[in-house]
Parts: structure tokens; sequence; C-alpha cells
């Protein structure tokens, strides 16, 4: 298992500049809620899960198998 940061760097830098704004929430939920905290809660879950190849909710990261 490995995650990495999307390859598009654009998109890197929008997550992060929307991180930063929200205090370390993820920028694509409405609310501040601590599941919603980078890594959020969906992500780690979707880690735990050994089949699971592909982004979290924003795109910010990506678990390769």
């Amino acid at each position: 298992m490995k995650i990495t940061f999307n390859p598009d760097d654009a998109i890197v830098k929008t997550i992060q500049e929307g991180l930063s704004r929200t205090g370390g929430y993820c920028p694509c939920q409405r609310e501040k809620k601590e599941d919603y905290r980078c890594i959020c809660k969906e992500f780690k879950e979707k880690i735990k899960d050994p089949n699971f190849e592909g982004y979290c909710h924003c795109m910010l990261y990506y678990k390769s198998k």
C-alpha cells in the first residue's frame, strides 16, 4: 500500500490552499467536523480496505495497492 499526492500539481495546490483556508478541514465539505479533518475519516476507512485503490474525496491523495 502506498499513499501519494495527486500527480496533478494544480489540484494539489488548490486543495492545499483550501486546507489552509479552512484550518485543515476538507475544503470539499461545508461543515467543520472532526471527520472532515484531512486525512478525512472516509479516506482512512477506505485505506483499510486492501482491495481499494483510488483517490480520496477531494482528489488530493491517491492510494495504490
